[in-house]
């Protein structure tokens, strides 16, 4: 996934002092590698070039203080090491030894090691004895993978039922589904990371109760174990439709990588496809199906696209893009039946489909939390250190609801990145470091060669103010509220969207 061509002044050689200012950046290489060098006063820091996510360009991205974050889904890494700050990246870049010396900077070799020895801010008089993590999505193995970097040594153990996690779940909709990725790109590691970090995955249990007092799980075979804290990143359930079937294939749902694998196997012998909701997974599955060459339709009851989230404008946009692609739209209309391989729709249009899968949205499973007798309402109440309210329980990802400052209001989000920094978080605070989680909800969603980036939270608006066009691949969405941008959505302008979440992150300070 990176991009190794060189390109810039060969810094194993050297550059002038006065080719980089302070506050700068130069993309540059070394040994035969990108590498990206930065100059923050005195001090002249260099990492490699890609971000290690899907490798994106850093020299296009923001630097922060002593950071430099990614364009394209908003990792960030700290440039003294390399060391990924947060997610979605999980994996470090490589870091540099840099000599400035009469008036000329070098490149040397790469540093042995990126990760300091002791975590910062990590109080090990504080730590729980053991931590159990259920759920081993998104949040689960961020929170896992932090607990280690930031320096604890006992027990963790994972806890799901899909035989497949940790995984890469956004690709699932994407490249993956639409045949561009291949499948050893999916899990977020090897198994052998987790037996080297000592991470105890237990795929084969279901945890069915959750005794909070003592922080008690019980399992579905009836065993029970204690832990010193647990985290519940139990995530959400794809919305099943209730409608009859009748001599047809079963209504697909996309949520696990055994249900895209099934969606593939499907496509691969099949000519038409029908997709039920308009929703950025049905979207997404829409133009992975139409790039595998299927005929694809679209119903959904909404009057255009995506319209609740991003507005008329990006929504009516969206659509020509799809249409553009061949995707046929039917909104205003809900499926009330499967019949003799034929979708029935509301209005009584019929619409011939070998595939039919459906994205209508997805519930949080709160039940663990419910039946524990937790704070639940529309979600697991957490307070800004996501914590529930039951001491050393906690809960990240799509079932937490949260104090989001940028509103003053709890809110609950669904979206992989935002889960992956709740469990880094969550990971800290375990650990006793007591950090308020106020960072603004980042998403990004592709449609063929359009890829959308939103940052911020508006369920409502007041306004939209929109600077450019979408169709030229370049344009902002403001969402204003009380008269300033409650969230951004960028096409082609990457840094713009990197520069309104500081902006957003320095408001909620």
């Amino acid at each position: 996934m990176e991009n190794s061509e060189l390109s810039g002044p060969d810094l194993a050689a050297g550059i002038s002092e006065k080719d980089l200012r302070d506050g700068t950046s130069l993309l540059g290489h070394a040994n035969g590698e990108p590498v990206l060098v930065v100059r923050r006063g005195d001090d002249v820091f260099a990492v490699a070039a890609s971000c290690s996510h899907y490798g994106g360009p850093l020299a296009e991205g923001l630097v922060v203080g002593h950071t430099v974050r990614c364009p394209w889904h908003h990792a960030c890494f700290d440039l003294r090491t390399g060391v990924a700050r947060r997610a979605p990246a999980l994996n470090d870049i490589a870091s540099y030894i840099v000599d400035v010396r009469e008036g000329r900077i070098v490149v040397g070799a790469k540093r042995e090691s990126n990760r300091p020895g002791v975590a910062h801010g990590s109080k090990a008089e504080l730590h729980p004895d053991s931590v159990a993590i259920v759920g081993a999505g998104a949040a689960g193995n961020a929170a896992a993978e932090m607990l280690r970097r930031e320096g604890f040594s006992g027990p963790i153990t994972i806890f799901d039922t899909d035989a497949d996690a940790p995984y890469d779940r956004p690709n699932l909709s994407k490249d993956y589904l639409a045949g561009n990725a291949p499948e050893e790109w999916i899990p977020l590691h090897p198994r052998e990371f987790y037996d080297g970090q000592g991470i105890d995955l237990v795929l084969d249990k279901r945890v069915v109760a959750l005794d909070a007092a003592h922080k008690r799980l019980t399992f579905d075979d009836g065993s029970n174990r204690d832990f010193g804290a647990i985290l519940l990143a139990t995530g959400s359930s794809p919305i099943r439709l209730n409608i009859p079937v009748t001599n047809s294939p079963e209504i697909k749902y996309l949520r696990s990588l055994a249900d895209s694998r099934a969606i593939i196997a499907s496509a691969n012998s099949s000519k038409r496809a029908v997709v039920l909701g308009a929703s950025f997974i049905g979207l997404e599955v829409a133009a992975s199906l139409a790039t595998r060459g299927l005929e694809v339709h679209v119903a959904a009851p909404e009057s255009r696209p995506l319209e609740k989230v991003l507005g008329p404008e990006l929504g009516d946009f969206i659509r020509g893009v799809h249409e553009g692609k061949g995707v046929k739209f039917h909104l205003g209309q809900t499926a009330s039946s499967l019949e003799n391989g034929e979708v029935v729709l509301s209005n009584g249009e019929r619409i011939p489909a070998d595939l039919v899968v459906a994205g209508v949205g997805v519930r949080p499973n709160l039940e663990l939390a419910e039946k524990a007798g937790l704070d639940v309402e529309r979600g697991v109440n957490v307070n800004e250190f996501l914590e529930t309210s039951a001491r050393g329980i906690f809960a990240a990802g799509d079932i937490a609801r949260w104090p989001y400052p940028g509103t003053g209001e709890r809110i609950r989000v669904e979206h992989w990145v935002l889960a992956e920094r709740h469990g880094q978080t969550a990971a800290r605070n375990i650990l006793g470091n007591r950090e308020r989680f106020d960072q603004a909800p980042f998403f990004w969603s592709n449609h063929y060669d359009v890829a959308i980036g939103y940052t911020g939270h508006a369920e409502k608006w007041d306004s939209i103010e929109m600077d450019g066009n979408p169709t030229d691949g370049d344009c902002s969405v403001r969402y204003m509220l009380n008269g300033k941008a409650a969230a951004i959505a960028t096409i082609g302008r990457d840094l713009e969207n990197l520069e309104t979440e500081r902006e957003m992150e320095l408001q909620h300070a």
